[in-house]
């Protein structure tokens, strides 16, 4: 399956328009000169791996036949840089529900096995391209 994510910056400076072709939300930076319409580019990374974590643990759960009333899902960016270059994230996971002990532990390896979690633990290869520009003949 192929995602795709435009970012386009327009007139307000450091406002990113983003959609994947149905929705559209918005990144920036929180300055004081154009105010805060969004999360900043890490804060949406963060959400990316809460929400695929709690739709993960929902959807292991209700294939499971287990009730999980609702799913927190607490993020932070601890660390970033280092030799060799390390990001550590901290992940709280809370669930609500009448879950044993055992149901939980398993739960907790489901949420390690989630498609960002996985994606974020491998090796990601970015390949960068600049696009022509495009002539204005008017």
């Amino acid at each position: 399956m192929t995602h795709t994510v435009t970012a386009m910056l327009g007139p307000v400076p450091y406002r990113v328009t983003l959609s994947e072709g149905t929705h559209r939300w918005l990144a920036d930076l929180a300055l004081p000169e154009t105010g805060h319409a969004g999360p900043d580019p890490h804060e949406l990374l963060l959400s990316s791996l809460g929400a695929c974590t709690a739709i993960t643990l929902g959807l292991y759960a209700q294939r499971k036949g287990w009730v999980i009333e609702e799913t927190h899902v607490v993020l932070n960016i601890l660390s970033e840089g280092g030799t060799p270059h390390t990001t550590r994230i901290e992940r709280d996971i809370e669930l609500l529900g009448a879950l044993d002990h055992e149901q939980r532990l398993r739960l907790l390896d489901i949420a390690n096995a989630c498609p960002i979690h996985k994606l974020l633990r491998g090796t990601v290869d970015i390949e960068t391209r600049l696009m022509e520009e495009v002539a204005d003949d008017a």
